[in-house]
């Protein structure tokens, strides 16, 4: 008889896994780099345990979007006071808020939940491809298109 297996946060084994984003599409990358934080890359993913794993992601200024995005697509947020709410193309998020437009595009991913919050704090992402995450010897994952 087959049983699933539900993993305790104590058995929980995390590893670091880096992804260079240079001509990689936004989407793409996201969904990839979501499903590892969220740990459904492993056979022992429990959905309602945090056992996803570390994800760095270098080289975010060299992201791409596909089609005519860059000057169709907006970015909105509003302040909840009278007439604050604020615009942003992507073509404006990608060159002056690179780190935050990345972020905001994996974090729309997980589930907006406490278990969620505590699995977008295992994200890092930096615009060059220098990081200050060595020592902890991030494996190299590649992801296609």
């Amino acid at each position: 008889m087959r049983q699933t297996t539900m993993t305790k946060p104590a058995e929980v084994v995390r590893q670091w896994y880096i992804v260079d984003g240079a001509d990689m599409t936004l989407g793409r990358l996201s969904s990839e780099v979501a499903t590892v934080l969220r740990g459904k890359h492993k056979p022992t993913f429990t959905p309602n345990v945090d056992c996803g794993d570390y994800v760095i992601v270098i080289n975010a200024d060299k992201i791409k979007v596909s089609g005519d995005q860059e000057y169709k697509k907006f970015y909105y947020s509003h302040s909840s006071y009278p007439g604050g709410l604020r615009t942003r193309s992507t073509r404006v998020m990608r060159e002056q808020y690179t780190v935050e437009w990345v972020e905001k595009s994996i974090h729309g991913m997980l589930p907006h939940t406490k278990l969620g919050d505590k699995q977008r704090t295992h994200l890092f992402v930096y615009k060059g491809d220098n990081h200050p995450h060595a020592a902890q010897q991030p494996i190299e994952m590649v992801i296609k298109g």
